[in-house]
């Protein structure tokens, strides 16, 4: 699993309190130099839409069309997804799941070859990429670019980090959070607390 930050708006918590003092027609924090104290309030009081002024793009890779058909499921983010479509899957890696005995996982992995011939076998026999790929497994590796306003991600962690999560998802929401934290860390360090980053 490969986590990539591509982008973040730059000192996000200054434009977060820029559009919460709006709100409020207060200045005097802002003066002072003290940015982000407000935050933590608005979390408290549940005013989060100053969050949706800054933003974040991640790009995950070798992560599994199980974890991404999980992670699109947040409609209020932009998606690009690598295409099973265009994109020829002939040589397709797979993710693992823990859970798969150590013992058992060569027959695993055997089991994947498995469907890797047979996804060729559909092309040769003339069908397209767009046809062949309703052969392959979840456990097919993917690669997405993820976009989404800071009160969404806030809400994807929230979800996603919690224990009863899946595992993958788990794991790479609690990366992104990790890295946004270091960014804004007013505006994520109550998600570091609870889901330990």
């Amino acid at each position: 699993m490969n986590i990539e930050l591509l982008a973040v708006t730059p000192d996000p918590e200054r434009i977060i309190e820029i559009a919460a003092r709006t709100c409020y027609q207060s200045e005097e924090m802002m003066v002072s130099g003290k940015i982000g104290q407000l935050l933590p309030k608005l979390i408290a009081m549940g005013h989060e839409s100053p969050f949706e002024h800054a933003y974040a793009t991640f790009r995950l890779s070798d992560v599994s069309r199980a974890m991404t058909h999980q992670l699109v499921r947040h409609r209020l983010m932009a998606v690009s997804q690598k295409s099973q479509r265009y994109v020829s899957e002939g040589n397709f890696s797979w993710v693992v799941p823990p859970s798969v005995p150590a013992d058992r996982k060569s027959e695993f992995d055997q089991d994947m070859e498995g469907i890797r011939a047979l996804y060729g076998k559909w092309l040769e026999a003339g069908l397209k990429k767009e046809d062949a790929r309703f052969v392959l497994p979840n456990a097919c590796t993917s690669e997405i670019v993820v976009s989404a306003d800071f009160r969404e991600w806030r809400h994807i962690f929230k979800v996603r980090c919690h224990p009863r999560a899946q595992w993958e998802i788990r794991e790479a929401c609690r990366r992104m959070l990790r890295e946004l934290h270091r960014h804004a860390p007013h505006v994520f360090g109550d998600l570091m607390q609870e889901f330990g980053g």
